[in-house]
């Protein structure tokens, strides 16, 4: 068992691979010292012995045992920038091994013989040769241990042998000398691999170690995608080089479309779980040079070396795959996904400005063509200007001055009056002229201004209260970030406190969208402004997902039927569905607001199936709080005319909600 464990130690059979190549590394640079040291001695001693041995032995032979030392060494040199893996360098190592033991029987023996020439002098110079070709083989060969015992038992056995066959004291003095220390040279040299040995393998568990942590480092933990930190290095990296050699390129950022909702309803286990196939999912979607990447949370990220076309089919693919069911347990989960998709051009500034176009259109996706790919085009690209002018003029814009509020009435047709007034928000700039609400929200969500937006808003909309009846209420519109930033509900609730206002008089308007961003925080604010005293409507019902269900968990006074739905009032499932949601509201016990109502007959079908708090151009448009108190009176100056809207065309309000609806 030792034997074969020795002849397997000798055949580097089971030598580990990095320490192979840690051998092989150290050889390249010592090997050609080895050869040299070798090819010098050899010319020396032939020199000393010229004219005492043959021509054969003094020319011919060292010049073959030179030729072929210098051989190898060149060898060595012009191999020393190839590179190798384990397996090349252990066979190369093999061969190094058989090729030195094949020409230190060749020197040795070459060396003994020139011993039967010349006299005392000559002999010691052969001594001294052997010697140093010993001590040369174990110094160069220190990494190769295999290499240097062989070479040190074949020079050295058939020298000691040979001191000691001669009979003369001085010669066995030198052999035996000669045998101590090079058995000591060779403890030595034993003891310097072990060390030499050990640090190799600690640098290997160590590098093993980095690259694990490098690994995970680049790796998001629930999916086992590459994160964040590892798709941005990709990005850089493609563009880097899509840039230099003219490849196409193209990024892609995928978001799930109702996984907050699922997220909500079932709690996070469900949804850790719902994002674990979702990956698995995405990791079926395949490409040339593709790097699937989840980002955060939903969303989700891939780049590609390829074109538009490519890029779209494989996003494609995964909006597809996405939208297929999940079957998490025993439920059946349907969410979907919607994805943003931008290529390089010419025009593209770096790899954050690709993202940057990718990022914008996914939202525009979400917003407009939800469940599908939108392309980066130059439509977008006027709209990014539009927005980053917007940001320059709001960043410099003296708001106080320039923000302002009108008012937009809510009449209740059973008793003509106005009961409460929505505060919509107004911004004349000097640069850009009249600005649009949804224009400069968004500017000022993105820009991280919309807390001191929201506070400014309020506090003007506060301020005309007084100048309202007593018994009309203000309505105020909050954005999704005000919903969900806790620093502005404290601040906001702070202020009404301190306008003196009697907060039931205040009515909150959420929207779905903004519930469903982080509905454990929006819950919390609507609790919060409930408990204040102040009553919370919850606008455009029906556009967002899971409605009922929100109607259910949050303390809600009232729904605003979102104007998108008016438009059907004329079809027999429109008027359905309307009255369905009022049926809905009134077992629910909640105030019902139909908004943009523009026509006479919305407000005759709608009052028909029992609907009667109305908000729209057909009663009045937003106007100033001057121009609202001017039409607060003409309406108590006609009161018949006041439940009929603007042209006295409606019907009377008084008609009950339809039980066949």
């Amino acid at each position: 068992m030792r034997i074969r464990k020795l002849a397997a130690w000798f055949r580097l059979h089971d030598a580990d691979s990095d320490l192979v190549m840690a051998q092989f590394e150290e050889l390249r640079r010592q090997v050609p010292l080895l050869y040299a040291l070798l090819a010098v001695n050899a010319v020396a001693v032939a020199y000393t012995h010229f004219g005492y041995a043959p021509i054969w032995m003094t020319i011919l032979v060292p010049g073959t045992l030179v030729i072929a030392s210098i051989a190898r060494l060149v060898v060595w040199i012009v191999r020393r920038r190839r590179r190798w893996d384990a397996d090349h360098a252990r066979r190369e190592m093999r061969k190094t091994h058989i090729l030195a033991a094949i020409l230190a029987v060749a020197y040795v023996a070459w060396a003994l013989a020139l011993n039967a020439y010349g006299g005392a002098d000559e002999h010691a110079h052969v001594a001294i040769f052997i010697a140093v070709t010993v001590i040369g083989c174990i110094l160069c060969l220190t990494n190769f241990p295999q290499a240097a015992l062989s070479v040190t038992f074949i020079v050295t056995i058939p020298y000691l042998a040979y001191y000691l066959s001669v009979g003369n004291v001085v010669y066995t003095a030198v052999g035996l000398n000669m045998s101590l220390v090079t058995a000591v040279m060779v403890q030595v040299m034993l003891n310097n691999f072990a060390g030499f040995r050990q640090l190799v393998i600690s640098k290997g568990v160590t590098d093993r170690l980095s690259r694990e942590n490098l690994r995970m480092a680049h790796t998001d933990a629930l999916t086992a995608l590459p994160n964040r930190r590892n798709f941005f290095e990709a990005l850089r990296a493609g563009f880097a080089k899509a840039r230099e050699d003219g490849s196409p390129f193209a990024v892609g950022i995928i978001d799930l479309d109702h996984f907050k909702a699922v997220n909500d309803s079932y709690g996070h286990l469900i949804g850790d779980r719902l994002l674990e196939a979702v990956a698995e999912r995405l990791r079926q979607v395949s490409g040339p040079e593709l790097t699937m990447a989840r980002l955060g949370g939903d969303e989700f990220a891939f780049v590609v070396g390829g074109d538009e076309a490519i890029a779209c089919s494989l996003a494609g693919d995964a909006c597809a795959s996405l939208a297929e069911p999940f079957e998490i347990g025993n439920l059946s989960l349907l969410i979907g996904a919607s994805c943003g998709v931008a290529v390089l051009t010419d025009d593209v500034a770096d790899a954050h400005d690709m993202f940057d176009r990718a990022d914008y259109v996914l939202y525009s996706s979400k917003a407009s063509n939800r469940g599908q790919v939108t392309v980066y085009s130059c439509a977008h690209a006027s709209k990014i200007h539009t927005a980053r002018q917007l940001e320059m003029a709001m960043s410099s814009a003296d708001l106080e001055a320039e923000m302002s509020i009108c008012l937009q009435p809510i009449v209740n047709t059973v008793t003509g009056e106005a009961t409460a007034v929505e505060a919509l928000a107004r911004w004349h700039s000097p640069v850009l002229g009249h600005v649009p609400p949804d224009s400069f929200i968004a500017v000022a969500e993105r820009s991280g201004q919309m807390h001191d937006l929201t506070l400014l808003l309020l506090r003007k909309a506060l301020a005309l209260v007084d100048r309202l009846p007593e018994t009309m209420r203000l309505s105020f519109n909050l954005s999704a970030h005000d919903i969900t930033s806790a620093p502005t509900m404290v601040s906001l609730v702070a202020l009404v406190r301190r306008s003196g206002v009697d907060p039931a008089r205040l009515i909150f308007e959420v929207t779905e969208t903004a519930v469903i961003r982080d509905f454990k925080t929006a819950e919390s604010s609507i609790r919060l402004l409930r408990s204040l005293g102040s009553h919370i409507a919850l606008d455009d019902f029906g556009t967002g997902y899971s409605s009922l269900s929100y109607l259910h968990r949050l303390p809600i006074d009232r729904v605003k039927i979102d104007r998108s739905f008016m438009p059907g009032y004329e079809t027999e499932a429109g008027r359905n569905l309307l009255g369905s949601i009022l049926a809905l509201c009134l077992s629910m016990k909640l105030n019902c607001v139909a908004e943009g109502v523009e026509e006479a007959d919305q407000v005759s079908t709608l009052r028909d199936l029992g609907y009667v708090n109305f908000q729209g151009y057909f009663y009045a448009r937003p106007m100033t709080i001057d121009a609202l108190e001017v039409w607060l009176e003409k309406r108590e100056a006609a009161p018949a005319r006041a439940a009929e809207g603007s042209d006295g065309t409606a019907k009377d309000a008084g008609r009950s909600f339809r039980s066949s609806v």
